[in-house]
């Protein structure tokens, strides 16, 4: 039994299967921008700077970039090496055998599936508050669920219909629309940088560090700048939605390490940036808001900038959506393909080269969790699920630099096997300034996860043969 649950897969990276190589190196390194930029930045910022961090939020997401920068060293080298469209599960699976592949690839589906819902969920917002704007806003009964008095969250169960539609189209044409997309949100975001820089107020980041690094309040609150660290996380969660892509890139080897690398490190200077002036402008405690950047733009006069920079909000988070979707289903179709799950959802379509099955069925029970399931309940798991995917993946590194050593390697992670444990360690620690409630969810997820394997995938599974 044991040698069954940590039977490895072979390593036969890019091989063909039907999904159309289109995707280039900027394609992919947009396809990454796509999905970091957009929650994190427009959301999470003042909530971690309010509530936890203050003016040292910038400090909290250069220890959480330096944790995923970690990370992408490592998933750089997988992606290079061992290719497959399934991410950390396909990573695992080569690395670790197929037990641990089958549990990361089940967290996986819950980390993209709810990020793709509580998006929705922000995005549903944004855009209402849009048409509120001009006086067409929904009634209230279409934009709440059932738990907060409405009947459903309408706009986040269309939008994720509609990116259900451009991903069936194709994922070139996807490509460019989050292309356009990308360029919407950078450019609101250098109108905010360009009128913030000639706003700051350095008083403002007095005291820097009102919260310390880490600190426990009665209630149970955690605070400082390393509990911030584990707040805003959620902002880079999505560049390893690029390597999901390893099998419809056109250079796989050498375009989909520079999509992740070139991505995060622009995304994190990004971060860097935007937080060091949000917090110079206006004082952190005024930022504990849904909308940070817009709100400080009004506090600062600059009504138009806002209005500008909201429209930009709900193009990052269409991106942010449809990168995740996008890795979601690839995650599912290699599942499929590897036989843990049923062979119905790898089947591609032959006139769009998309696997039509998985992504419709992943729409439908999407759209409807970010329908009638509230934001809050669906964004407590995104975090824990995201490192343990990232601790897993360092983890491969170095142990397929044991177990292969003479492995075709086109990218190396450098100072291997230092950043790798590097990568484990740091990813650890933020898990563990996570709070309980979400461990033991995370948990009971495991455990059904556990439980689906051992009745349909270890029989299943093309390994047996």
């Amino acid at each position: 039994m044991i040698k069954r649950v940590l039977r490895t897969k072979p390593v036969t990276a890019h091989s063909e299967t039907g999904l159309k190589r289109c995707l280039s190196a900027f394609d992919l390194t947009l396809l990454g921008i796509g999905a970091i930029i957009g929650t994190g930045i427009f959301v999470l910022t003042g909530l971690a700077a309010a509530h936890q961090s203050g003016p040292a939020v910038v400090l909290s997401f250069v220890v959480s970039g330096l944790a995923c920068g970690f990370a992408a060293f490592a998933y750089a080298e997988m992606a290079a090496t061992v290719g497959g469209c399934g991410s950390a599960y396909g990573y695992s699976y080569a690395a670790f055998g197929e037990v641990v592949a089958w549990i990361i690839g089940w967290i996986l589906l819950m980390e993209y599936g709810m990020s793709v819902a509580a998006v929705a969920n922000g995005w549903a917002g944004y855009f209402n508050n849009a048409l509120t704007a001009v006086g067409l806003g929904l009634p209230e009964q279409l934009t709440k669920a059932p738990s907060l008095g409405g009947m459903v969250n309408l706009p986040a169960l269309l939008i994720i219909l509609a990116l259900m539609i451009m991903l069936i189209i194709g994922v070139k044409q996807s490509a460019k629309l989050n292309a356009a997309m990308v360029f919407i949100k950078v450019l609101t975001i250098t109108i905010f940088v360009a009128i913030a820089s000639f706003n700051v107020h350095p008083e403002n980041w007095h005291p820097f560090m009102p919260f310390g690094w880490f600190d426990t309040l009665p209630d149970g609150k955690t605070v400082g700048v390393l509990a911030g660290a584990s707040l805003v996380f959620f902002a880079y969660v999505g560049f390893d939605a690029v390597s999901t892509a390893v099998e419809e890139a056109k250079d796989p080897q050498h375009d989909v390490p520079k999509g992740i690398i070139y991505s995060l490190s622009f995304c994190t200077v990004i971060y860097i940036i935007v937080s060091g002036l949000l917090t110079g402008v206006v004082p952190y405690t005024e930022l504990g808001v849904s909308s940070p950047v817009a709100h400080a733009l009004q506090l600062m006069g600059y009504h138009w900038a806002s209005a500008l920079v909201s429209t930009g909000v709900i193009a990052g988070l269409t991106t942010v959506m449809l990168v995740l979707y996008y890795g979601l289903t690839r995650i599912i179709f290699a599942m499929s393909r590897d036989g843990l799950i049923p062979p119905f959802f790898s089947q591609v379509n032959a006139k769009t080269h998309t696997p039509i099955r998985v992504i419709v069925i992943c729409g439908l029970i999407t759209a409807t969790i970010a329908g009638f399931i509230p934001l809050g309940d669906l964004a407590e798991l995104v975090n824990i699920g995201t490192l343990a995917a990232f601790v897993l993946v360092c983890g491969g590194v170095i142990m397929l630099r044991k177990t292969q050593p003479h492995l075709h390697r086109p990218y190396k992670t450098p100072y291997s096997p230092l950043l790798p444990v590097l990568g484990m360690l740091s990813c650890g620690a933020l898990m563990a300034f996570l709070p309980a409630l979400t461990w033991q969810r995370f948990g009971i997820w495991l455990l059904l996860g556990v439980v689906f394997y051992f009745a349909y995938s270890l029989q299943h599974s093309k390994l047996r043969k």
